[in-house]
């Protein structure tokens, strides 16, 4: 029988009570990875209001899911076009309907064969996100796909082993063994700590103690 949107809405439980689900991170490589993801992008889209960034946070998507206790969370992953405020997991029926535009996954050795696989397949057939990348970082091994159609294609590498990101138009690249981003131009970009050492050189130079 043909239900409406507003009826299958009213099937869905509470989104209020639906906390993020997720297991720990492996290590605290995998934790400052994450946070240099989420710092820098925080910092360089600060300016910005219409997006919102999960780290390590689930992501429900159907009664299925919930059912089966089926939380497939990203490390990290993208929404754009959203209103920019905190929340406790990111709920698809109640974000009108929408995906994440990117995710990110960090491997490590319990969970490389599901990122690379299952998730994948999740990613690529569920979701429909556009952008989906892997990094290790222990072993540096990185990875991307754009959705082409119906199936992710990988992303070819520029010169420097760089990937590009339509969604984020900014590269993707490891530098001092972390993955970081970098703008069309190829400079990186920075985290605030990063930003706020290269002002006080810049003022230095100038003559000026950025300490007084």
């Amino acid at each position: 029988m043909y239900q409406t949107a507003q009826e299958l809405e009213a099937q869905m439980p509470d989104a209020t009570k639906l906390l993020s689900d997720e297991p720990e991170m492996e290590s605290s490589l995998h934790y400052k990875q994450l946070a240099l993801l989420v710092s820098c992008l925080e910092w360089f889209w600060r300016d910005r209001n219409n997006f919102f960034i999960g780290a390590n946070l689930t992501v429900y998507f159907s009664r299925q899911q919930l059912r089966n206790r089926d939380f497939r969370g990203p490390d990290f992953f993208l929404v754009k076009n959203t209103e920019k405020k905190e929340r406790l997991s990111w709920v698809v029926w109640e974000e009108e309907g929408k995906y994440p535009d990117l995710i990110i996954e960090l491997l490590s050795n319990t969970t490389a064969s599901i990122d690379r696989n299952l998730k994948k397949e999740l990613y690529q057939n569920r979701f429909r996100t556009p952008e989906y990348f892997w990094f290790d970082p222990e072993s540096l091994e990185f990875a991307g796909f754009r959705l082409v159609g119906e199936q992710y294609q990988a992303i070819a590498p520029n010169p420097q082993g760089w990937l590009w990101s339509e969604v984020l138009d900014l590269y993707l690249g490891i530098e001092a063994g972390k993955l970081r981003y970098f703008i069309p131009e190829g400079s990186l970009v920075l985290t605030p700590e990063e930003a706020a050492e290269r002002l006080a050189e810049q003022l230095r130079s100038l003559g000026v103690d950025p300490d007084t």
